[in-house]
């Protein structure tokens, strides 16, 4: 065997192990304990595309003042989330206490490697369709151009 043609397959292999391994990060976005019923759907758009990615999401409620003194309503807060994106995620941890904050994290239920997959897909779509609209509108153009040249017929 050649020993050029080993080490170059030896490269495509290490570069596709590369593509296909994934890096799961750990994003995290901050709730507060009296949040709006439209502020609560866009941070949860930010969990669900973080979460679509394949990352994994640590929710955290900041209590300030009394609302220490209510935990539950932290509880009942990121159960409502937890519910609201249950197709998405699983609960790795539960909701608990860590002095003035509440933490819960979240784990997508498909692996980053697969979003990742998926992602590229979508764009190597997007393209051939984009090619195969430029390739349409050329071959009009040439058909055009080509009617324009041709001689007129008299009809006398």
């Amino acid at each position: 065997m050649d020993y050029g043609k080993f080490k170059y397959e030896a490269a495509q292999k290490a570069r596709d192990a590369r593509r296909n391994q994934a890096n799961t990060q750990l994003k995290e976005i901050r709730f507060r304990l009296k949040i709006d019923d439209h502020d609560f759907g866009v941070k949860k758009g930010h969990v669900e595309r973080f979460l679509s990615a394949g990352d994994k999401v640590k929710v955290m409620i900041m209590f300030r003042g009394r609302e220490q003194s209510r935990p539950e309503a932290g509880v009942r807060l990121l159960q409502r989330l937890a519910d609201e994106i249950g197709d998405l995620a699983t609960v790795e941890s539960m909701p608990r206490q860590d002095g003035r904050n509440m933490t819960m994290v979240l784990a997508p239920t498909k692996r980053k490697a697969d979003a990742l997959n998926e992602q590229r897909k979508r764009r190597e779509a997007e393209r051939a369709e984009r090619r195969d609209k430029r390739a349409e509108r050329s071959s009009k153009v040439q058909a055009r151009s080509a009617r324009a040249e041709a001689p007129a017929t008299e009809n006398d």
